[in-house]
């Protein structure tokens, strides 16, 4: 698997989208990310780049979702892979990601 660039190249998006990916050829490990476009269309291009695809498991529209990230990145630093990635269920990671969001404003959709 290729290890794409961050999609953001700063942290200061203020709105956009906090994601958790999985990668076809690997079923244990999830890239954790944010973006301030549409995170399917993101995945989309990041299949474009490597060998398999990567697939949008969860993914939240809020308030400064890079700081979302990072604190997310601090819980799971134990479970570390290599960049964004982390070794650990889909579903644990997206747990983490809406408790991480009850803390950090999220904005509505109005």
């Amino acid at each position: 698997m290729e290890i794409t660039e961050q999609h953001t190249s700063s942290d200061a998006v203020a709105y956009g989208n906090v994601y958790v990916m999985t990668h076809s050829f690997f079923s244990d490990v999830v890239r954790i990310g944010c973006t301030p476009t549409d995170p399917i269309e993101y995945a989309i291009t990041l299949s474009a780049k490597t060998l398999g695809d990567y697939t949008v498991v969860f993914s939240l529209q809020c308030k400064n979702p890079c700081k979302v990230k990072k604190q997310i990145r601090q819980y799971l630093n134990a479970k570390a892979y290599v960049n964004d990635f982390y070794q650990v269920p889909a579903d644990v990671a997206a747990g983490i990601l809406k408790r991480v969001v009850l803390r950090i404003p999220v904005c509505n959709a109005d």
